[in-house]
Parts: C-alpha cells; structure tokens; sequence
C-alpha cells in the first residue's frame, strides 16, 4: 500500500513538472512571433531608456553587403570592418535608392559635398589652329603695256620690302610712245592756252589732260610725270615700285625678260597681319560667333598670348569630321607666327549666371543625369537633374535642384553602386515568393 502511494507521488510529480515545462516553453511564443514579424529596424531599436548606442552588425566599407557580427577585418580588401548602429539605421528615409554611410566610412572613402550655387560662367572651347596669310593682303605685280624689263633691284624670294621701294625697270615702245604724245599735249597746253579764242585754249588743255590720263592708267606715278614736264624729255625705262609693304613670295623679274599684262612678276605679302583656321565640333557651335575673341598660344612662342577676334565662319559642316572650320586674324607685327604654323586657339563665350553644381557631382549615363543629395546624419538621397552646359569644373543646372542644397562631389561612384544595389534588392525583395523571415546577424552573413 506504502509503495503504490508513493509511486502516485512521484507520477503525479512528473506530470507536474511537464506541465511546468510546456507552459514555460509556450509563454515567449507571441512575444517571439511579434518580434518575427515586425520590420528590422523596429525589432533593432535599442531600449528609450539606455543611453550607450546598440552595434546591428559590422560591414566592409569598401563593400558594404558584407556583414559580420563581431569586429574585424574584411576577408577580400583587408580594410577594418566598422559598426553599424541601430539609431542610424531607424531613421533611414524612405526615398527608394537612400542610403546610409557611417561617418567612419565617409571619411575613409572620402566623400565630400558641396552647395549648388549661381556663379556666372565662361565657356572656353579650345582647339588647334593653322597660321595662313592675310589673303587680302597679298599683291600681285604686273604691267600693263609689253615690253622689256632692263633692271632688277629685288631679285630674292622672301626679301623684305616696304610700299613704294623699286622694283625694276622697264623698256616699252608703247610707253614711251605715250610719254612723247604727253610732252606734246603739255607744250600744246602752254602755248593754246594763252589764246583769245576760248575753244583753241579749252581744246590744248582737254589733250593734255587725255595724255595725261593715258600715263595714270598704265602705272606711271605722278613723281614720273613732274619729271617728264621739268626736264622735256621722254624717258626710255620706267621705274616700277612695290604697291604695298610684304615679302616676296614669288619673283619673275629677270633682266632683258619680255613681259606681258598677263605676266606676274612679283607676288607679295603683308605678314604683319595673319589668319588662323581652326576646326570647331558640332555641339559647340552655338558659342562662336563673328566678332568673338579669340586667344593664341604656341610652343614656339613661350609665355605670350596674343588676341585675336573671329572673322569669318564657313557656312557648311564638313561631313567626315562633324567640325565647322572658322577664321581669326591675329596681329603679327614681330613676324613671329609663321604661315602653316600649327598653334593652340582658345575661344571665350560668356554664359552669364547660371545655378551650377562641380562637373564632378553629375552621374551621366548619356541617357539620365543624376546627382546624390547630402541629406545630413549619412543620409544620400539620387535625384535626376537635368543640366545644359559645362565648363571645366562646374555644370548648369536647367531642372531638378535647388540653390543651397548638398551635392556630393567625391565617391559619388560609389555611393551610386551602393545605391543601385540596395534598391535591386528592394525590388527583388518585393517580388512574390522572395520575402524572407528576417533573422539577427550570427557571423558572416554574406560574402564578396
């Protein structure tokens, strides 16, 4: 009786300690499926009343997809791993592609933002141009009369001359034919015109004056013609004289030469003034214009910077190299720039005021333009813009920002990586049959 009285108590102790047992294990579950189910961020929040900052996890700041439990050092870069706190990340926006960066790894991969701001702008386009001659400022030396040339006083190509220095002399039949009927109309003149009859006095002087006319028109100067009326006497050569200052490019002049009017004798050009063609591509096009400054440099030239302005835009495309050739005049008075000279041209456009972020913030793909906006606590948000011209360090902004708001400038590239990564796996995570139940970092969680 003793026995099965005390084998009740120990079964009846048993159940007991069983029931114990199943109450303690289904107690947590609720509480334990709340936490399942709410989001990371909510079940990660630290207690309101700690006041020491909760580690989520550690990541790579090179590769921030690679998480670890414990500190330490990432397994493919080497670079130390750094915490990732829970007030950080619960206070993550909403913006899709938003992310969030420690200041550990700001620092470590160098970001940096800037303020966009209306600055005024000048757009520079550079190109190379080619030096050629004023082609309007070269002569070309001819006669009007046949004859024979008798002497030559510049017989050197690329000899320097000056507007009216002798060239050579010339024996024509024709010429001096005219110098005798000139001296006849000047005697004429002087004994008709003290006649009483006024048609004998006017008809002396209306022949001198056709005599005369005839010497004008073939290039006798009126030096030459004083010296015929002073000494009476044909002369048999006639001196020719350069028309204009330049050197010779071309000389054709040999003595006892027979010479037409179609004969060039000489050609000369004026360095003192030069051209310079440069090729200008499609898209910069609608910054030149005529009148525009222009400015030269060049290795032969070492320290100097001569002005020049645009002259002349050649109407039509050339087709093989998408470029618009246009011209500039540039004064040469030293000679430095020599014709066929290569040289490096630079055209100034003012673009005015214009709302403007560092060329370095824009993320262009060639179909959308983006910049990252610092939102402050490690927050960066993409935002597409729209932006019209550049300059070597800053772009216009036309849509899309604000005057005063942070763009990033430096290791936008990846902070844009990280940023098409996360909303990737946003999207994926979406997709039906990919949610997953979320689960506390226990070691590595994800590899390189």
């Amino acid at each position: 009786m003793r026995n099965s009285q005390k084998r009740i108590r120990i079964a009846l102790a048993i159940l007991a300690a069983i029931a114990a047992g199943l109450v303690l294990a289904w107690w947590p579950l609720p509480n334990r499926f709340a936490a399942w189910t709410q989001p990371p961020t909510a079940a990660a929040a630290p207690a309101a009343t700690s006041t020491e900052r909760k580690i989520l996890y550690y990541e790579d700041p090179m590769h921030p997809w690679y998480h670890s439990d414990k500190p330490g050092i990432a397994p493919d870069c080497g670079m130390k791993l750094v915490p990732v706190y829970a007030d950080e990340v619960g206070a993550a926006p909403t913006t899709p592609g938003t992310v969030h960066i420690s200041t550990a790894r700001q620092q470590l991969i160098g970001v940096a933002s800037e303020a966009a701001k209306y600055r005024a702008l000048d757009k520079t386009i550079r190109t190379v141009g080619r030096v050629a001659l004023d082609e309007e400022r070269i002569a070309n030396v001819h006669v009007k009369v046949n004859g024979w040339i008798q002497k030559v006083f510049v017989d050197s190509p690329f000899e320097r001359v000056q507007k009216g220095d002798r060239l050579f002399t010339l024996y024509s039949p024709e010429l001096l034919a005219s110098e005798q009927e000139y001296l006849l109309a000047f005697r004429a003149d002087r004994e008709l015109g003290t006649s009483s009859f006024a048609e004998v006095a006017a008809g002396g002087k209306d022949l001198l004056v056709a005599a005369r006319r005839r010497l004008e028109l073939w290039d006798v100067s009126d030096e030459q013609i004083r010296e015929l009326e002073q000494t009476g006497k044909a002369q048999r050569e006639i001196t020719y004289y350069s028309p204009a200052s330049g050197e010779v490019l071309e000389r054709k002049a040999f003595p006892n030469q027979y010479v037409t009017p179609e004969t060039e004798i000489y050609k000369l050009a004026d360095h003192s003034v030069v051209w310079v063609y440069a090729d200008v591509y499609e898209p910069e096009l609608p910054l030149v214009e005529v009148g525009q400054e222009a400015t030269l440099t060049s290795e032969a030239l070492p320290g100097q910077k001569l002005t020049g302005r645009i002259t002349f835009i050649q109407p039509h495309l050339m087709g093989e190299t998408r470029t618009l050739p246009v011209r500039m005049e540039f004064l040469n008075p030293d000679l430095k720039l020599k014709p066929e000279m290569f040289v490096n041209v630079e055209l100034h456009r003012s673009l005015g005021r214009q709302l403007t972020v560092p060329v370095d913030a824009v993320l262009d793909s060639g179909e959308r333009q983006r910049v990252f906006i610092d939102r402050g606590d490690g927050y960066f948000t993409p935002r597409d813009v729209r932006i019209g011209e550049r300059t070597e360090e800053y772009a216009t902004i036309t849509a899309g920002l604000r005057a005063g708001e942070k763009v990033v400038t430096r290791a936008n590239f990846l902070i844009d990586s990280e940023s098409n990564l996360r909303e990737a796996l946003t999207g994926m995570a979406e997709m039906p049959g990919m949610k997953q139940t979320p689960a506390a970092p226990s070691g590595p969680q994800h590899q390189h």
